[in-house]
């Protein structure tokens, strides 16, 4: 069987904790190449995969033999990189958020048409049981009509988890473009979206840098979220949840409410409005505490989609549909005002 081969660009901790283990754990790829502009970063990779290096990307997308690649680097370079390496004609897996603006997006989605090749986002919040497991609930319409839910996904913060620590590019303005906001908040304004299969179409949001002082971005958001049926809700984003991750979502609806991964030892709970309670233990959610223990499900559907040439789960236009609501947030923050999405 022939298999995808596969390229990481960028060797810091997503690509070390997720991409690249869950390639390498896939019987249909094969890991060519790897790249960091940190040589000592790209060859440690290349030596755990037994593969060969580069320090500039465009020395990978040049290598005939690459297939697809994943861009695991900052913020910044998502765009141009994905856009390179689409008209290199490779396939691309682009970590979230995928690129610093709307024009970035739509730059990106039109050299994968361009180029007929895949262009793939990596939103993994879809693929958690609980959450497939909510969407199917509303969509059944056994929820009835919903009012509101309640979202967050917070932590201490990137320094635990980036290879730089305190010093990472996450805290970097000119690097990150956006802080806790892109970091988590894309999950969860992406969660949203596709559990309630509704567009966001007004965003009022409070971002502001307050626990990070060594930091030129974000690290608390709070918005409030409108859906195009007129659903109301809430959205954390936090890097100063200093004790416990907090990565859960609460639907409000006629019948019932259901909760999502907010008790230890039952990812969803249905508490119906008779009193009865429905309680499902569908594994745990993935977190930077898991030591990149748990699968992602991403690469997964990534690679699914290549060798069935069948569409990939969340595209370039999803993914700027999830990003287009955090730039809202930030405009609203700027401007005070209740931003509508363009």
């Amino acid at each position: 069987m022939t298999k995808i081969k596969i390229g990481v660009i960028g060797c810091g901790s997503i690509a070390a904790h997720r991409h690249l283990p869950e390639y390498a754990a896939n019987k249909n790829v094969e890991i060519v190449a790897v790249c960091d502009i940190v040589e000592e970063r790209a060859k440690a990779q290349a030596e755990k995969y037994d593969t060969k290096f580069y320090t500039k990307y465009e020395d990978l997308l040049a290598d005939n033999e690459v297939e697809a690649v994943s861009i695991c680097t900052p913020n910044y370079l998502h765009a141009p990189i994905s856009i390179a390496a689409l008209n290199a004609e490779k396939h691309v897996l682009c970590e979230k958020p995928m690129a610093t603006s709307l024009e970035e997006a739509n730059a990106m989605i039109e050299a994968a048409e361009k180029n007929g090749k895949k262009l793939m986002i990596a939103h993994n919040q879809r693929f958690v049981s609980s959450h497939v497991k909510a969407r199917e609930f509303i969509e059944s319409g056994k929820l009835g009509k919903i009012y509101s839910f309640r979202t967050a996904f917070g932590h201490g913060g990137p320094e635990g988890w980036s290879v730089d620590g305190s010093n990472s590019w996450f805290f970097k303005k000119e690097e990150a473009f956006i802080g806790s906001m892109g970091d988590l908040g894309v999950h969860k304004t992406d969660l949203i979206r596709y559990i309630l299969n509704e567009e966001i179409v007004e965003v009022a949001a409070f971002v502001d840098t307050l626990a990070k002082e060594n930091s030129t971005v974000d690290d608390n958001a709070v918005c409030i979220l409108k859906t195009e049926s007129g659903i109301i809700g809430t959205l954390a984003a936090s890097w100063s949840y200093v004790s416990k991750e907090d990565n859960s979502t609460v639907i409000y609806g006629e019948n019932a409410i259901l909760r999502l991964e907010e008790d230890p030892d039952y990812s969803l709970v249905i508490q119906h409005k008779n009193g009865e309670v429905e309680k499902f233990e569908l594994g745990k959610i993935q977190s930077n505490d898991d030591g990149g223990q748990s699968q992602s499900h991403v690469i997964e559907q990534f690679i699914h989609s290549l060798v069935n040439d069948t569409d990939v789960p969340i595209n370039g236009y999803e993914g700027m549909k999830s990003l287009n609501v955090i730039l809202a947030a930030l405009e609203s923050s700027e401007t005070g005002k209740i931003t509508k999405l363009k």
